[in-house]
C-alpha cells in the first residue's frame, strides 16, 4: 500500500532541512578527482553538494564499478540505468536441475517463467543525456560525466520547495518507497561517511548533525513483519488447490512453534521487480518470503514467516529458513544498490532477532550455501547471489562484522578479503568462457597446492568425471566466501591451506594483505577410531522416529567423507527433524523429530551436516 509523501505534516521540519543543508560543509578536505567531480556538478546545477553525496552513497557509495552496471541496470556513480544495454534475462529458479522444494516426498517441481518485463524506470540515462547532450555511452562510462547526469537530473527534479521532494523522485518511485529512499539519503547526510571507492579515491561527506529530517507516521499494511523505517507491502503467495491432486505455492505451518527457524537464505532473483512479483503470485510456481526491490529497497512480503516457501532446492533447510529474493542477477549485473543492500540488512536483522537466528555465516547464508540433498541433486543447486554480493560490508550493516576476533596463528580462520582489491579472474558472467569484467568480489579461489598455477580443488559432485573445478563463475566447488570459518590444514610461507572437501585448499594470504583471519570456534573432527565420517545434506530422523502413515525418508550421504585428522568449522548441533507436508490441508502435516544429533559444518563452499555420534566437537583457538 502506498501513500503520497506527506507535505503539510513537514513544512517546519522542511524549512530546517533546507537550512541544514545551506549550512553542512560537504567534506572538509575535497582531495581526489572523485571529490572535485561532485564538487564541481554540484556548482555547475545549483544541487547541495551533500545532496549530490548522499543519493550517489545510497546507490553505489561512490564506486565506478568499471563501467558495468548494477543488477538493476544502473551504471556510475549516480547509477543512471540503460536497460537497453544491460538486457534482460529470465529468472532463476527456471535454470539448472534444482528442484526448489526439494522434499523426496513429492514430485519434482520445475515451473517455467514468462518473459521477463523490466520497469519504464529503468532509462534514466536517456533523460540525462538529454539534459547534457551528451550521449548514453558516454555518461555508462566516464564517472565524472555520470556525477553531471545525476546532478542534471536532480536539479531538473527539484521545484522549488525543498530537496527532499527531489532526492525522492531521484529514487524512480513513488509514495512511501521514495519516502524510505529518501530517508536514507538524509539520514546519512545527518551521520556522514567517508571511504576509499573502488578505484582507490578518497570521497567524504561530513557529518551535518543540525540537519533535520521530516518524520513520517508507519504506514505499512497490518500484518506485514517488516523492520520499521523500511518501506514494506503485502504480496501475498496464493495457497490454492491445484488439479491432479497438486497445490501451490508453499505450506502451510505454525513455525516457531512447529520447528525452529535456524537460517535465513539470502537470494537474488534473476529478474525485473514487476515479473518477479507476479511468480511470487502463481500458484504453480515457486515461493519465497520477501522480495526487495534495487533502486530503493522497497520490501514486498508473500510468505508468512511461519509458514515454509519454497526457495531453497533443499526441503530441510527451506523448512527451517526465511527466503529472501533481491532484485538483481548474480553474474549478467554485477554490483548490488546500498539502498538494497540496508533495506536487507534492516530485514534480516529484525528476522534474526524475532526468531534467534545468530548473526553469521553458518546461519545467514545464500542460495549458494545450501547444501545439495543427495548426490544426485549437487549438480542442480543454484549459486546466486554470487561471487559479487558484498558479504562483509552487509555484515557490517547487520552490526556484526566479520573477522578479526581471533589470535594470530589460530587453528581456525575467517575468510575475509579486501572487496574492492579481491578480483578473481572468473568467466561466463556475459556468454561461457568469456572473461568478466574485472570486479571486486568476496570469493577466494582455493588451489591444490600453494601456487596460482597449481589446478583448483576438486568437487566429485560438481564435476562427477573427476576433472578439476574451473574458474566459471557459477563453479562453486573450488571457493571459499567471505564470513565462512575454515579449520588451517597447514601453513606455508605465504600460503594457507584449509580443510574443503574432504582437501587442503590453498590460498595465497601474505602478511600485510591478509584474506583470511585469525578466528575463534569450534571444529568438528572424526571420532577417534573412524578412518572417514559420512556427510549429508540434510539433518533427516532415524527411520523408527516416523509415524504410522509417514513416509520414512533415506539418510543419504554425499559423495564425501571427513576423514580422520581433518577439522571443520561447526555451525552447533542441530536435532533431526523431517517437515511431512504432501497433501493440502494443513491438518494432515505432520513434523518428525528424532533422536538422532547432527552438527552443522562449513565443509566447502556450501554447509553439510554430519551426525554428532560420529564426530568430537573440539574448541579452535
Amino acid at each position: 500500500m502506498s501513500h503520497p509523501i506527506p507535505r503539510t505534516a513537514a513544512v517546519a521540519a522542511a524549512v530546517a532541512l533546507l537550512s541544514g543543508l545551506a549550512a553542512a560543509p560537504a567534506h572538509a578536505d575535497p582531495t581526489g578527482q572523485r571529490q572535485r567531480d561532485f564538487a564541481a556538478a554540484a556548482a555547475e546545477f545549483g544541487v547541495p553538494e551533500n545532496v549530490l553525496l548522499g543519493v550517489s552513497y545510497l546507490e553505489s557509495r561512490w564506486d565506478s564499478n568499471a563501467g558495468t552496471p548494477s543488477t538493476s541496470a544502473g551504471y556510475g556513480p549516480m547509477h543512471l540505468t540503460d536497460l537497453r544495454e544491460a538486457g534482460v534475462t529470465g529468472t532463476h529458479h527456471d535454470e539448472g536441475t534444482e528442484d526448489p522444494r526439494g522434499d523426496d516426498a513429492r514430485p519434482a517441481r520445475h515451473p517455467q517463467a514468462g518473459p521477463d518485463v523490466p520497469p519504464p524506470a529503468l532509462q534514466t540515462v536517456d533523460e540525462a543525456a538529454q539534459l547534457l547532450e551528451t550521449d548514453a555511452r558516454t555518461l555508462r562510462t566516464d564517472p565524472a560525466q555520470n556525477i553531471r547526469g545525476g546532478a542534471a537530473l536532480l536539479a531538473k527534479y527539484h521545484t522549488g520547495h525543498d530537496w527532499y521532494d527531489a532526492v525522492a523522485k531521484y529514487s524512480g518511485s513513488t509514495g512511501d518507497a521514495a519516502r524510505t529512499f529518501a530517508d536514507e539519503v538524509f539520514d546519512t547526510i545527518k551521520t556522514g561517511t567517508a571511504r576509499t571507492t573502488d578505484d582507490g579515491q578518497q570521497v567524504t561527506l561530513a557529518a551535518a548533525p543540525d540537519l533535520v529530517v521530516p518524520q513520517h507516521p508507519e504506514t505499512n499494511p497490518p500484518g506485514v513483519e517488516c523492520p520499521r523505517r523500511v518501506t514494506c507491502e503485502s504480496v501475498p503467495a496464493p495457497y490454492q488447490e491445484l488439479p491432479n491432486d497438486d497445490y501451490g505455492n508453499h505450506d502451510l505451518a505454525d513455525r516457531p512453534n512447529s520447528q525452529k527457524i535456524d537460517h535465513i537464505v539470502i537470494h537474488d532473483t534473476e529478474g525485473y521487480w514487476d515479473s518477479v512479483l507476479k511468480l511470487a503470485q502463481d500458484p504453480t510456481y515457486v515461493s519465497w518470503h520477501y522480495t526487495i526491490r534495487s533502486n530503493d529497497g522497497l520490501i514486498a512480503q508473500h510468505v508468512p514467516t511461519k509458514d515454509v516457501a519454497w526457495h531453497a532446492g533443499n526441503w530441510y533447510v527451506n523448512a527451517k529458513s526465511v527466503g529472501i529474493e533481491h532484485e538483481g542477477f548474480a553474474a549478467k549485473g554485477t554490483w548490488y544498490t546500498e539502498a538494497m543492500y540496508r533495506s536487507s540488512a534492516k530485514l534480516v536483522g529484525y528476522l534474526a532477532r524475532k526468531y534467534d537466528i545468530p548473526l553469521d555465516r553458518a546461519h545467514i547464508i545464500g542460495h549458494d550455501n545450501v547444501p545439495g540433498t543427495v548426490p544426485s541433486t549437487i549438480k542442480g543447486m543454484h549459486w546466486d547471489p554470487g561471487p559479487y554480493w558484498d558479504w562483509s560490508h552487509y555484515f557490517d550493516l547487520l552490526g556484526a562484522p566479520l573477522g578479526g576476533f581471533g589470535l594470530p596463528g589460530s587453528s581456525l580462520v575467517t575468510i575475509d578479503p579486501d572487496f574492492a582489491k579481491n578480483q578473481p579472474a572468473f568467466t561466463g558472467c556475459d556468454s561461457p568462457g568469456t572473461p568478466c569484467a574485472p570486479r571486486g568480489s568476496e570469493a577466494v579461489v582455493l588451489h591444490s597446492e600453494p601456487s596460482e598455477a597449481s589446478p583448483l580443488l576438486k568437487d566429485i559432485g560438481l564435476h562427477t568425471d573427476g576433472s578439476p573445478s574451473t574458474m566459471d563463475v557459477s563453479d562453486v566447488g573450488s571457493r571459499a566466501a567471505t564470513g565462512q570459518r575454515y579449520a588451517v590444514a597447514e601453513v606455508r610461507g605465504d600460503w594457507t591451506a584449509i580443510w574443503y572437501l574432504g582437501q587442503k585448499g590453498w590460498f595465497h594470504n601474505p602478511r600485510g594483505a591478509r584474506v583470511a583471519k585469525p578466528a575463534i570456534g569450534w571444529v568438528a573432527t572424526p571420532k577417534p577410531g573412524l578412518a572417514t565420517v559420512p556427510v549429508y545434506g540434510r539433518a533427516y530422523p532415524e527411520p523408527e522416529a516416523y509415524p504410522a502413515g509417514v513416509t520414512v525418508q533415506a539418510i543419504t550421504p554425499l559423495p564425501y567423507t571427513l576423514a580422520a585428522g581433518q577439522k571443520y568449522s561447526s555451525g552447533g548441533t542441530v536435532g533431526s527433524e523431517y517437515y511431512w507436508a504432501t497433501t493440502f490441508d494443513p491438518a494432515d502435516h505432520v513434523v518428525v523429530k528424532g533422536k538422532l544429533k547432527y552438527v552443522q559444518i562449513q565443509f566447502g563452499h556450501r554447509i553439510a551436516f554430519v551426525k554428532a555420534d560420529d564426530v568430537r566437537i573440539v574448541p579452535a583457538f
